[in-house]
């Protein structure tokens, strides 16, 4: 415990003045994640209440992110694997 008390000390009133501000800015960044966490919760929960596929839409978000040389490169590389192994 003596270590803990002597590295408080070797933070500045400057320092530790920047250290508590990130961590409240933290806090408040994952309380705002977890509000958007439990909209998207509820927006999926819509998108099957209507009868859509949610593991389908959450694969097209996923595709959409992606660069489009990089999912046609990942879609060729499927297809290759695919061959190689006879098919599905």
């Amino acid at each position: 415990m003596a270590d803990d008390a002597s590295e408080v000390d070797v933070l500045n009133s400057t320092a530790q003045g920047q250290l508590k501000s990130l961590i409240e800015r933290i806090e408040r960044l994952e309380e705002d994640k977890a509000g958007v966490m439990n909209d998207l919760k509820e927006v999926y929960a819509e998108a099957k209440g209507v009868g859509f596929d949610t593991k389908v839409i959450r694969k097209v978000v996923r595709l959409r992110k992606q660069d489009k040389a990089k999912r046609q490169e990942e879609e060729a590389l499927v297809d290759l694997y695919l061959s190689a192994i006879g098919g599905l």
